[in-house]
């Protein structure tokens, strides 16, 4: 069943996709649709696929997506075992074709990026043309589990405006895994030790910097709010981020070069980096009542989830000027109708394209008039 919106709605001022299709991407054989509306309803029974395509989607920005899931597990069982997500969208370079995918004959499962017919090295081109940001049922542990997943939140709404972060960051990286590779075997080459040390310092500060003005920017955006829903409060801890926030960027590099030298045998004898923006954190409070996340209720960190979505999407349209799309996946279960409704008309207001899924209609029937209604049904959408 496909359902286009009663009332007469203009496209989308922020980005949107106008056309999507997939190919042997998890239980989607051949997927294709097609749409010219604001919101987009995804409505089926659990298991279909609605959450499959909201995640074909969110691999169309840098990163793993929504799931965080690597190439090699995305592919149609059964299939060849290469896989592809494409669309036509409008972002802030305007019209673009873009897609991601692995070649069925690939050894080694490596993303391909192609955008308006070319192939594009790596994922930067990905972020000038069309960004996401999403709402799922697992994220619910984020302010409760790993700082990892913390980091890896504020760096991908980091690289929005800053594409070129996610290289600092992957580099940083690569550096602390040569140098601990190094210290683990007993090297004696300190001339390299100390070149790797000198490179993760250097990357560490240029990351750290990039945290704080991306976690300071939240902060403001957040405290404009989201009726009916917390207000949150954002700042990033970490040794590097603590001193840049008191000494030059020079002198923090220089001194946490040294402290690496100090570190050595500890962490050699450890087997992990013992400092570094590696476990810096993003720290999320409940503005009015001064209470962490991390503290709150579920249903208190469902609604702070809503509010760091909005203040995300708002400080990407601040940046880039163009609002990104918003993928809500069963988000209506867990809020009463008015929250609900508050929910649906702000994340419209944004500006954005709003996707939107649900195995209940009943909780969706604000949406009955005005969205664009798709029923997924085993992999296909039924028109």
């Amino acid at each position: 069943m496909h359902t286009a919106p009663a009332n007469d709605v203009s496209f989308p001022q922020g980005c949107a996709i106008e056309r999507l299709t997939l190919t042997d991407f998890r239980n989607h054989a051949s997927f294709r649709l097609e749409t010219n509306a604001p919101e987009v309803v995804l409505v089926g029974p659990n298991g279909a696929g609605k959450t499959n395509v909201l995640e074909a989607i969110s691999l169309l920005t840098p990163g793993r997506g929504m799931r965080g899931a690597r190439s090699g597990e995305i592919s149609r069982s059964g299939s060849a075992g290469g896989w592809a997500a494409a669309a036509s969208v409008k972002g802030p370079l305007g019209d673009s074709h873009i897609g991601v995918g692995v070649d069925a004959n690939q050894t080694n499962n490596a993303r391909k990026v192609h955008v308006d017919g070319d192939l594009h090295r790596g994922q930067a081109s990905l972020a000038e043309r069309f960004s996401a940001l999403w709402l799922t049922p697992q994220m619910d542990a984020l302010f409760v589990g790993p700082s990892e997943e913390r980091r890896r939140y504020l760096d991908r709404i980091a690289a929005t405006s800053d594409p070129a972060h996610i290289g600092r960051v992957a580099n940083y990286r690569n550096a602390m895994r040569q140098r601990l590779s190094l210290l683990k075997t007993g090297s004696a080459d300190v001339v390299w030790i100390d070149a790797l040390e000198a490179e993760m310092a250097s990357r560490a500060v240029a990351v750290a910097a990039a945290r704080i003005e991306t976690a300071a920017r939240l902060d403001a955006a957040a405290a404009r709010g989201v009726t009916e829903f917390p207000r949150a409060r954002i700042t990033v801890k970490g040794i590097t981020e603590d001193w840049l926030n008191q000494i030059p960027a020079l002198e923090a590099e220089d001194r946490l070069r040294v402290l690496l030298k100090e570190e050595r045998r500890r962490d050699s004898e450890t087997g992990v980096t013992s400092s570094g923006p590696h476990r810096s954190d993003m720290v999320v409070m409940d503005r009015a009542r001064e209470l962490s996340a991390a503290s709150g209720s579920t249903g208190e960190q469902k609604a702070l989830l809503v509010s760091l979505t909005f203040a995300s999407a708002r400080m990407i349209k601040d940046a880039t000027g163009c609002s990104p799309a918003l993928l809500l996946d069963e988000v209506a279960a867990h809020f009463d109708p008015n929250r609900r409704r508050v929910l649906f008309d702000e994340a419209l207001e944004l500006g954005g394209q709003v996707w939107i899924t649900g195995a209940d209609k009943s909780q969706l029937r604000e949406l009955a008039d005005r969205a664009d209604w798709h029923c997924i049904s085993q992999g296909s959408d039924k028109n």
